[in-house]
């Protein structure tokens, strides 16, 4: 139910599929899905996937985890999260979509990052608790790959922005969208010239749909090749 989720629902209703969305409501809101509350094809369970559940699915796209610097460091999702949706993967022989993140990469020494970069990490750095829980997820679903058979696909997603993204989740988009609605300053910091890329919600959904139904398993990078700062985002 929170922002990437909710769009990747949208598509999947639309295309005629059968979707259980499972959410805690941590990050996600109701909101969101509303509006397919009365569709049949749709099922929304209260859950957190850090404790075990039983469903019957051909596919799971495990998205469960708060992305923004607010959020993450609370939450346990990565590791135990991912370890639940794999076992349940390997009990229903579904396959399982892993998000993943850039931020794997870590303070990269080679740009643009390519899928065989190992990265430049540092794994006890404030950040490190979300970063390194990623590349712990990815290993996990490797492993669940290797060792049990699950058919598993792994997305590194980059910078995404759109509609349903929380104006207070830290991120720089939303920081500057909710400055400008308040008529505030935009914070840029240091001189503005690191550079980022940004996807629009839409293409990171077709994204991952496409990537479920491919034959690979990754990982694939999911972003927009072309980089602005901060300044010329800020502009």
């Amino acid at each position: 139910a929170g922002f990437v989720g909710s769009h990747l629902v949208d598509k999947l209703i639309g295309r005629g599929d059968e979707v259980i969305v499972i959410d805690n409501f941590f990050t996600g809101r109701k909101e969101n899905l509303v509006h397919l509350f009365s569709n049949p094809r749709f099922e929304l369970i209260r859950h957190d996937v850090v404790e075990p559940i039983l469903l019957e699915v051909d596919q799971i796209y495990h998205l469960a985890c708060p992305a923004s610097p607010v959020h993450y460091k609370y939450n346990p999702t990565n590791v135990m999260g991912t370890l639940n949706m794999l076992g349940l993967a390997k009990r229903v022989g579904a396959r399982f979509l892993l998000t993943s993140t850039s931020e794997v990469y870590g303070d990269p020494l080679e740009h643009p990052q390519k899928e065989t970069y190992w990265g430049n990490v540092n794994p006890i750095g404030e950040r490190s608790c979300y970063d390194e829980g990623k590349r712990t997820a990815e290993t996990l679903a490797m492993d669940y790959h290797r060792g049990a058979g699950v058919e598993v696909r792994i997305a590194r997603i980059f910078n995404t922005y759109g509609p349903r993204m929380c104006l207070d989740d830290g991120r720089v988009v939303s920081n500057f969208v909710a400055q400008a609605i308040r008529k505030n300053p935009m914070t840029v910091y240091g001189d503005g010239k690191q550079t980022r890329s940004f996807q629009y919600v839409s293409d990171l959904v077709d994204g991952l749909v496409a990537l479920m139904e491919h034959d690979h398993v990754g990982p694939f990078n999911l972003g927009n090749p072309g980089e602005f700062t901060m300044l010329e985002l800020a502009e």
